[in-house]
Formats: C-alpha cells, sequence, structure tokens
C-alpha cells in the first residue's frame, strides 16, 4: 500500500455528511477519490460540496474501481452488512457503521466474503476511541491486576438515550426527495417471528455498541441470565455476566434533552464510573469519576485528553492499513456482539412465551 490509503464512501445520508466524510476526507493519509450514492442529485451536491473527484452510482461501482484500496460505508442497519460484504469480496478495506450485521448467519458471510477477497473490516465502535472511555478502561484493568479496590463485583451500563445531536441543526446537510432505492431481503436471524423484526432490530441497532463496550472493558464471552423487556421489545433490564462479571444492561429511550448514558464498575472498595456526552459533540470526551472507599476516602476525577471518537476511529483505520497493525475493532471480534445480542433477544421471547 502506499504512503496514502486510496479511498472512497459508500452513502451520502446524515451520518455520512456530518461525520464520516469529513472525517476522512480531512485526514491526511487519506486520498478520498470517490463516493457512491444511489440518489444520483444528492449524490452530485455532496460530491460537489467536498470536491471528490468520482461520483458512482452504486456500490458495485465503486467495487470495480480499481485505484480504490479501502472504502466506508453508511447505510440501511441490514442492508450495509450485504454492501461491505461486495466490497470485501472484491478485495476492498472496509470501514462500516455498526451493526454489521443483524444476524450471526448474515455476519459468518461478511467474514467469508473478507477472507475471499483478502480484505479487512473495521466496525466503527467509536466508544473504543473516546480518550474518557480510553482512561475508563485503562483504570478497570490497572484495579483488577493490583487488586488495590479488591474484587470486581459489578458491572452497571446505563443507556436512556436522549438527543444525541445536542440540538444540532441539520441546515449544512445536503437533502433530497429522491426515493430510497429497494431493500434487499431482510437476512434476519431463522429463529425470529417476521413480526418482530423491527423490534428487533430497534435494539441491536442501539444496543449493540453497549453490550460491544462491556466486552471491550472486561473482555471475555457474554452469558445472558435474564431479559426483562417490555412490549416495545427496547425497554427494560437484562442480566448478564460479562467474563464472569456480573453485569446489568438498562435499556430505554427517553425525551431527556441530553444524552443518559453511563457505566460504572463497582469493586469491594471504590468504583469507577464513566459518562457519554451527547454523540455529536465533537471534542468531547466522555467524564470519569474514581471513588475509593478505604483508609481516607476520596472521589478522583481525571481528566482525559480532549478528541472527538469519531475523527480518531477514522485515523485509526488509515493508520492501521498503512501499518499493518490489527484494527482495534475488527469484525472477527464484532461477530461476537450480534451473538450477545441474539441470546438477550431469545431470553426476552422465552420469557414472553413466543420462543420455548
Amino acid at each position: 500500500m502506499s504512503k496514502k490509503v486510496s479511498f472512497g464512501y459508500v452513502g451520502c445520508g446524515f451520518v455520512a455528511q456530518k461525520i464520516h466524510i469529513p472525517n476522512f476526507k480531512g485526514l491526511e493519509r487519506c486520498d478520498f477519490k470517490a463516493i457512491a450514492e444511489v440518489r444520483q442529485d444528492l449524490g452530485r451536491r455532496v460530491q460537489q460540496k467536498y470536491r471528490i473527484p468520482k461520483l458512482y452510482g452504486s456500490h458495485l461501482e465503486l467495487a470495480d474501481d480499481k485505484e480504490i484500496e479501502a472504502v466506508g460505508v453508511s447505510g440501511g442497519f441490514h442492508a450495509q452488512g450485504e454492501i461491505a460484504r461486495d466490497l470485501l469480496e472484491a478485495g476492498k478495506h472496509v470501514f462500516m457503521e455498526k451493526p454489521m450485521a443483524v444476524s450471526v448467519v448474515q455476519a459468518e458471510k461478511i467474514l467469508e466474503a473478507s477472507k475471499k477477497g483478502g480484505s479487512r473490516l473495521m466496525v466503527a465502535y467509536m466508544k473504543r476511541f473516546d480518550p474518557g472511555y480510553e482512561l475508563f478502561k485503562g483504570a478497570i484493568e490497572k484495579y483488577r491486576v493490583s487488586g488495590e479496590l479488591g474484587e470486581l463485583l459489578y458491572a452497571r451500563n446505563h443507556g436512556f438515550c436522549g438527543d444525541w445531536l445536542a440540538g444540532m441543526q441539520d441546515t449544512q446537510v445536503e437533502g433530497t426527495d429522491e426515493p430510497y432505492p429497494p431493500s434487499p431481503p431482510a437476512p434476519k436471524p431463522p429463529w425470529l417471528p417476521e413480526k418482530l423484526y423491527e423490534k428487533y432490530v430497534g435494539y441491536l441497532q442501539q444496543y449493540i455498541h453497549n453490550v460491544n463496550f462491556l466486552r471491550w472493558v472486561l473482555g471475555g464471552e457474554v452469558e445472558v441470565k435474564h431479559a426483562d423487556l417490555d412490549r416495545d421489545g427496547y425497554t427494560g433490564v437484562v442480566l448478564m455476566k460479562v467474563s464472569g462479571v456480573r453485569s446489568c444492561l438498562e435499556t430505554a429511550s427517553t425525551s431527556f434533552h441530553g444524552w443518559e448514558e453511563h457505566t460504572q464498575c463497582y469493586f469491594k472498595n471504590g468504583w469507577v464510573r464513566a459518562s457519554s456526552p451527547p454523540l455529536m459533540l465533537a471534542n468531547m470526551p466522555a467524564e470519569v469519576e474514581l471513588y475509593f472507599g478505604r483508609g481516607q476516602r476520596s472521589y478522583v476525577k481525571p481528566v482525559p485528553e480532549w478528541g472527538w471518537s469519531y475523527k480518531r476511529e477514522a485515523e485509526h483505520f488509515v493508520d492501521c492499513l498503512l501499518s499493518g497493525e490489527e484494527f482495534r475493532s475488527p469484525g472477527e471480534d464484532a461477530v461476537r456482539d450480534i451473538e450477545a445480542i441474539e441470546k438477550i433477544y431469545k431470553a426476552h421471547l422465552k420469557d414472553v412465551g413466543v420462543l420455548g
């Protein structure tokens, strides 16, 4: 690979325009050469706005461009997995939004395409690139090894959502009246009743971030003990063990003016807590607080470096392609998040009598 990554992007929607296209376009070691968008008028306006040399009418056209080495993908939750599979099979390295798939079956096919094409997949779990969350993970690992806070007893992840845009106006985003193209058939899990697919996908796309984060911080596999969700298939509590640590995932959608999400790990003699900012606040990392409960009891609030997780994940993707280093969030690891969400939803459907 050359000193720069020859890059293309599929999709020109809100997230692509507000986050990924400008972030990749601004990287010195990324040579942004092409976009693909089936809505041609939208594609032309985004191409002109960001001065991107090439515009393709589909991801398959972009996949045929021999000059492009790597591609970013934003799309519908199940469609983007099919797009990524085509690109990986064509030999393009892929950076894609979560979830990588809507079922384990689809995820495994995506990885098969990666092997066939000799290409690499990174899933954009931006929490892994937040400077505050990096500090949080480092503190958990430190005290688990040193033992100075005693045994790690419990992890609690609370995600009640809110205004992830932080009141941001979308006036700078190019819009269109062009209809979305028909999506490919949804590769839903074979055990999931068709009528529950939208509820399942709603839970999946939101809380796969949280499951992935707990796995990243604690390590190991997810063992689901109980899933108590409301009829909306979204609001409730999930009890599980992550790397043997008893953990709780609290889920709901609220009208909070900010972003209601935090994770707290309780040791016998103290705890470590991290709170997320609204996701679109650039350069605002998660806040971290430590409590020491023995001796001279105290609170400590370390200050993370400035940095926007979305930009840092783009930098990481390009840097790893150029250096050959492993991704922090590779596709092979992301399959385990799909497995965990399927376990949660199966437990929920068994609890309400839908599955035996």
